[in-house]
């Protein structure tokens, strides 16, 4: 899984398949991008205005739980 925060565009992906291409896209809700493979299994999700719905977008902490 890769994350990327783009300060350009202010948007976060969790990409969660590399290499894959995106068949369908859905805005779930406003800001809020789900996108699909050709299977249906979800790729990635995108965050737009992402400033404004995540605390610190330069920062990312990773925790398995366990």
């Amino acid at each position: 899984m890769k994350v990327n925060y783009d300060p350009a565009t202010d948007t976060l992906v969790f990409l969660l398949k590399e290499d894959v291409s995106v068949a369908e896209s859905d805005e779930e809700k406003p800001g809020l991008i789900l996108d699909y493979d050709e299977q249906g299994d979800l790729v990635s999700v995108e965050i737009l205005d992402a400033s404004r719905h995540v605390t610190e977008t330069k920062k990312i902490e990773f925790q398995i739980a366990g």
